[in-house]
C-alpha cells in the first residue's frame, strides 16, 4: 500500500493511542534556536499533530505538512497549526520558508533522499532539521512481553524500515553538526488505551482471525500488568538532528 494511505481507517485510534513526546526531546530541537515564538516550523508527516501541537505549544508557528485526510480531519484543532495537503517530498513551500523541519514518527515513510532535498530547500539559512521516534523500551517486562507480540503479529518489515529511515536521516551529508539525542519517555495506557495502540499501527492486522487473536493476547498482558486499571509502556525517545549552517545557526 501506498504510504499516504496505510492510516486511513487507523486515524481515529492513530489520535487516541499514539503517545507524546518528552520536554526534554523538544529542548534538544529548540536549544539554540532563540525563542520559539519567532520560529516557523514545518512539521512533516504531521498525521493527526500530536507534534505539531506540542511544537506550537512552545510558542512556534506550526506548518503541518500531512497528505492523509483522514488524519488531517481527526486533528485536535490548535490557533498555531495550520495543517497543509502535502507530502513531504513536495510540501508546496516556498525556498527558505521555514526555520525548523521535523520529522515525527515519519521519516521512514518517505523517499529519503527526495524528502531530504526538499527539507534543505524549504529550510532558511542557519535552520535545524530533526527527525524524532519513541521506540519501544525493552529493558521494562511489561513493553518487552508487547513487543513480542508485535514481532508475532506483525505484517511487513516496517519496524526494520524504521531504523534503516533513522540511519538514512543521521547520515545526510548535508548536516552541519549533526546531533543524536535519547530521552526517556513513557506511555500510560488505560485498556482501551492499549487496544487503541495496537490498532493504530499499520503492520499489525485490524481485522480477521489474526487481529482476534493479537487483541486475546493484548487483553491478557493488560490483566497480567496493569495496575489501578493502567499498564505503562516504556519508551525512548530519539532526537536526530542536522543544521543548514551559516547565519543563525
Amino acid at each position: 500500500m501506498n504510504p499516504t494511505g496505510r492510516f486511513t481507517d487507523r486515524a481515529a485510534d492513530y489520535a487516541a493511542g499514539r503517545p507524546s513526546y518528552p520536554d526534554a526531546a523538544l529542548d534538544a530541537i529548540f536549544t539554540g534556536m532563540g525563542d520559539p515564538a519567532t520560529l516557523t516550523i514545518a512539521d512533516l508527516g504531521a498525521g493527526t499533530g500530536i507534534s505539531s501541537r506540542i511544537l506550537a505549544d512552545r510558542g512556534a508557528r506550526v506548518l503541518a505538512i500531512e497528505p492523509n485526510a483522514a488524519m488531517r480531519e481527526s486533528a485536535v484543532p490548535h490557533e498555531r497549526v495550520t495543517f497543509v495537503a502535502a507530502t513531504a517530498e513536495a510540501t508546496g513551500l516556498e525556498e527558505a520558508d521555514v526555520d525548523v523541519v521535523t520529522v515525527f514518527q515519519a521519516f521512514h515513510w518517505f523517499d529519503h533522499r527526495r524528502a531530504l532535498r526538499e527539507i534543505v530547500r524549504i529550510l532558511r539559512p542557519g535552520g535545524r532539521a530533526a527527525a524524532v521516534y519513541n521506540e519501544r523500551d525493552e529493558s521494562d517486562a511489561f513493553t518487552a512481553e508487547y513487543g513480542e507480540l508485535v514481532r508475532r503479529y506483525h505484517t511487513d518489515d516496517t519496524e526494520l524500515r524504521r531504523a534503516d529511515g533513522l540511519e538514512a536521516f543521521i547520515a545526510f551529508e548535508g548536516w552541519h553538526a549533526p546531533r543524536t539525542v535519547r530521552v526517556s519517555n513513557a506511555q500510560e495506557l488505560d485498556r482501551e488505551g492499549l487496544l487503541a495502540r495496537a490498532r493504530s499501527t499499520s503492520y499489525l492486522p485490524k481485522e480477521g482471525r489474526s487481529a482476534g487473536e493479537l487483541y486475546a493476547e493484548l487483553e491478557r498482558l493488560f490483566v497480567r500488568y496493569a495496575r489501578d486499571g493502567h499498564v505503562t509502556m516504556a519508551l525512548q525517545t530519539i532526537v536526530a538532528r542536522g543544521d543548514t549552517g551559516g547565519d543563525g545557526g
